[in-house]
């Protein structure tokens, strides 16, 4: 009888849930965000708290890239299971004079270049390809003090200098304040597409600070 009950209560016993795997499945995704950040105003806000060597005034930067990002409709993939070696040094330094600095190519690669399903060097290359292929407004590095603006005009000189982009593929953000960063959509080819509900969110101040080059 004690036989048959310890069977009976190995049977009932609920089975262990198996444990999720992190990250969601390479190359599962709908299209691009391209995102350019204003190295300056990136400073100002947490650059020179950090003593970054991004801040060195002799780097000239100005709009840099954040980061390609592969993303949904909805919501967007991150840190994906993936079968390609990660970036070497050598990779990550090479991509920090359109980056900034080579922890951020390594950063961006470990949570969004691993979604993509390309290699490491594919991905790198396309995220160059992707940054040269926008032009970004020459009217931004003419400015010589700190200015307050309307973060529309920031979209509207993209737009303008990239006429085949519409206003729904091109976002603004803000951040404390100051402008943050320009966000376009691309598809996987790297064609302007409209943004999803949840990236195309503009920023709405009529006063966001901008700061100039070093």
């Amino acid at each position: 009888m004690r036989l048959l009950i310890l069977c009976l209560c190995l049977l009932l016993a609920p089975m262990p849930r198996p444990v999720a795997a992190k990250g969601e499945i390479a190359g599962e995704f709908d299209y691009y965000v391209l995102a350019l950040s204003w190295s300056p105003n990136w400073y100002a806000l947490e650059g020179d708290a950090r003593d970054s060597a991004q801040c060195d005034a002799r780097h000239d930067h100005g709009w840099i890239m954040h980061g390609l990002w592969p993303q949904l409709h909805r919501g967007f993939p991150s840190y994906c299971r993936t079968a390609e070696r990660p970036p070497t040094r050598g990779m990550t330094a090479a991509m920090a004079d359109i980056m900034g600095t080579p922890g951020l190519a390594w950063h961006q690669w470990k949570k969004h270049g691993s979604c993509t399903g390309l290699s490491a060097t594919g991905y790198f290359d396309l995220s160059r390809q992707a940054y040269d292929a926008v032009t970004r407004p020459a009217v931004f590095r003419k400015v010589t003090g700190d200015i307050r603006l309307p973060a529309s005009v920031v979209e509207e000189a993209f737009l303008k200098a990239n006429p085949t982009m519409e206003a729904d593929g091109v976002t603004v953000t803000c951040k404390s304040g100051y402008i943050q960063e320009v966000r376009l959509c691309l598809s996987k080819t790297l064609e302007p597409v409209p943004c999803g509900r949840d990236v195309i969110k503009d920023c709405t101040l009529d006063d966001a600070l901008f700061t100039p080059i070093r």
